[in-house]
């Protein structure tokens, strides 16, 4: 039978991952979700074991995960009913979307509403990092704090310098116009123009060589995969700063780690690392002048309670035969008319 053709009388199956921003109370995107549909909502903070996933999802017709939840071919297989994955993110590397589409299971994320929250992160790092507020506060509660010093943890200014933007998308551009209300000179290294972008176009060795602060801003893909390597920082300035709001996987980090120790980089704020959490054992964390945050990008009570919204809203409509707003595979959608043993060849 057809994923997409079962009886619309039926209450769809839904399994969420974690308990949703929001609460419970009329109109909060899970109150949205049980007016109609069944919920199966895991409700540990952990995310749900793979056995676990596999087993609750086997007669889902939904599924709205986090990032921490690896959706491939094998899980979609244990899930025949399943026709939606509404991911609640706005990166959706945690997917075989390739996988989903073959089987007609709509993929939705959620863009958009995170924008300004992670670019504050972004620029939060950025200055903490440029004047070692880290260091400065962990002196404060180790009791290292001596008398005023001229000399005592000098950082670097920000006001005038230039701000190097990798991955010229929304939140690229949001973490340049906070660059511009500080007089930075903004560049940013893309494939393409992007109109109205507050900044210059340039390439990347270019951008690298001249910027004071070095943020990036790509999804994670086959190319970007550990494109900050050994060459990527030795191209930057040895004062340079290095931001990642992105995703880990981008980052060598024994290359970053061996760049800090060097040298060759001035130091680095980062907001998400490989694994996540970093174990406190890993030796980034004892780095020279880093500082790191356990992925708070997104980490408002509202920005999260919209990104709840709109995976609601990407399910319901998912489920409802309609077409989601936030659609990342739409060719699922003709996938998904067809028999299930044809759309999973």
């Amino acid at each position: 039978m057809p994923r997409y053709n079962r009886r619309m009388a039926d209450r769809p199956h839904i399994f969420v991952t974690r308990t949703l921003p929001g609460g419970d109370g009329p109109g909060s995107p899970l109150a949205r979700l049980r007016e109609a549909t069944d919920v199966d909502l895991w409700p540990e903070e952990s995310p749900v074991p793979a056995d676990v996933l596999r087993a609750r999802i086997a007669a889902c017709d939904g599924l709205l995960p986090m990032l921490t939840e690896r959706i491939d071919g094998a899980l979609l297989d244990a899930a025949p009913r399943l026709r939606a994955v509404a991911n609640m993110a706005v990166g959706y590397d945690n997917i075989d979307v390739p996988a989903c589409t073959a089987r007609g299971v709509l993929v939705t994320n959620t863009p958009g509403v995170l924008t300004d929250a992670t670019a504050d992160i972004a620029f939060a790092l950025l200055l903490a990092a440029a004047r070692r507020l880290t260091e400065g506060e962990r002196a404060v509660r180790e009791g290292t704090w001596g008398p005023w010093n001229p000399n005592w943890l000098l950082g670097k200014p920000v006001a005038g310098t230039t701000l190097g933007i990798v991955g010229p998308g929304r939140i690229g551009a949001a973490v340049a116009r906070r660059g511009g209300g500080f007089g930075m000179r903004v560049l940013y290294a893309g494939r393409h123009d992007v109109p109205d972008f507050p900044g210059e176009r340039t390439d990347l060795d270019t951008l690298l060589a001249e910027s004071d602060f070095v943020s990036m801003h790509v999804p994670l893909t086959a190319e970007t995969t550990l494109m900050c390597n050994a060459a990527f920082f030795a191209r930057m300035q040895p004062n340079a700063i290095f931001v990642n709001t992105t995703r880990g996987g981008v980052v060598d980090q024994g290359a970053l780690l061996d760049a800090l120790r060097a040298g060759t980089i001035g130091g680095a704020a980062l907001d998400v690392t490989t694994p996540e959490p970093l174990p406190p054992t890993d030796p980034l964390l004892d780095a020279p002048n880093i500082v790191i945050a356990p992925h708070l990008g997104s980490a408002t009570l509202e920005t999260r309670t919209r990104m709840a919204h709109l995976a609601v809203d990407g399910l319901l409509a998912a489920l409802g035969g309609g077409r989601p707003t936030h659609l990342v595979n739409p060719e699922a959608l003709e996938a998904a008319q067809r028999p299930q043993s044809e759309a999973s060849r």
